[in-house]
């Protein structure tokens, strides 16, 4: 397990990496594909002919097109709470809590809110063109957008007396108030839809999501502005799919060098090893061929390898010369057993090592 080139933290880093880039790509594509069906789609100009056009279509069918026209209710429109005299056709209530929230790391308030309620009301609405042809809008809450206008805001300021105070010290929590917020889209306002667009049986013409699953869009602005938004998000993802590809590639390049560098620590390890094996099978050789010619005391001959005795295992010769210390204290096979890079006589760190040669 040792020579295992990733560590825990590089694996959850190159998972995490590699699971953004997919999931940031997969976004990027069906963006990029929407933005392909929406430079494609056929513009259409909401008038009469738009009937005819539609009757001799297949299936009185139109699968993907854009159509422009102004806000007309079907019937009553909704009115605001707030404003006099207000009208529209989806209505948009929220109230949200604003406080703030002590944080412990960076030893600070920082503000905080949550929706406490929320309330999306919409009326049957056409778009109207030109010459009085409508277009019925059908499922407009299911659809990207509209971006609605803030008809009503007002924020209630919260208030607390002394025990209040106290309570939101011990709890880290101090409420800052409520705002209270409408928004609505108006009569009159002007709407492209982007979808599906059918000849009913009665001739009328409605607008719906596509069957297809393709994305349903209604929006305040032109046609341009929504096509320039669509793009400019689907290069936003592909910048962090690439961005998240990048760190997942660095993280396998950062361990792919450090296990080249272990690598190359084991070989020149291996090759340290056989030339002491080498030094050390001379030095035993000619120690024999000097014993059987040199007739020696019996006392010095059991000093003599207890001098020149490795002082961490005192039975190997000492066999390599530890640097920058220079001390010649132990033999091969202990010094890489050592725990840690340090001279076991002065505790310098050893810079590297080489071959004691004894004549």
């Amino acid at each position: 397990m040792e020579e295992y080139p990733l560590k825990t933290l590089e694996i959850v880093c190159l998972g995490s990496s590699l699971a953004l880039s997919g999931l940031f790509y997969y976004i990027y594509r069906k963006k990029r594909k929407t933005v392909d069906k929406l430079n494609e789609a056929p513009q259409l100009a909401l008038n009469d002919e738009l009937a005819n056009l539609l009757n001799q279509a297949p299936g009185k069918c139109l699968q993907y097109v854009i159509i422009e026209g102004a806000v007309q209710p079907i019937g009553e429109p909704l009115r605001s709470q707030f404003q006099e005299g207000t009208v529209g056709v989806i209505q948009k209530l929220v109230l949200r809590e604003h406080k703030l929230v002590w944080n412990s790391l960076a030893r600070t308030w920082t503000d905080s809110e949550r929706v406490l309620h929320q309330r999306v009301n919409a009326v049957p609405f056409n778009l109207v063109g030109s010459d009085q042809a409508a277009v019925r809008v059908l499922c407009p809450l299911e659809a990207t957008g509209p971006e609605m206008e803030v008809i009503h805001e007002k924020f209630h300021q919260a208030i607390y007396g002394f025990t209040d105070l106290i309570g939101q010290y011990l709890s880290g929590e101090k409420p800052k108030g409520q705002l209270e917020t409408e928004e609505m889209l108006k009569v009159g306002a002007a709407l492209t839809g982007v979808g599906e667009l059918i000849l009913d049986t009665d001739r009328a013409v409605k607008l719906r999501p596509p069957a297809d699953g393709s994305e349903y869009f209604l929006s305040t602005g032109d046609f341009e502005a929504l096509r320039l938004e669509q793009e400019g998000q689907a290069l936003v993802w592909r910048a962090l799919a690439t961005a998240c590809a990048l760190a997942g590639m660095a993280v396998l390049l950062w361990a792919a060098r450090r296990y080249y560098r272990r690598l190359q620590t084991k070989w020149e390890r291996e090759r340290l090893r056989r030339e002491f094996e080498r030094l050390g099978s001379g030095s035993r050789a000619a120690s024999v061929s000097s014993s059987s010619g040199t007739a020696q005391d019996g006392e010095e001959g059991e000093l003599e390898p207890l001098e020149n005795a490795c002082v961490v295992c005192l039975s190997n010769p000492r066999s390599c010369v530890l640097l920058d210390c220079g001390h010649v204290c132990c033999c091969f096979s202990c010094y890489q057993a050592l725990p840690q890079p340090t001279c076991p006589i002065c505790r310098q760190t050893i810079r590297r090592v080489v071959p004691l040669y004894q004549v």
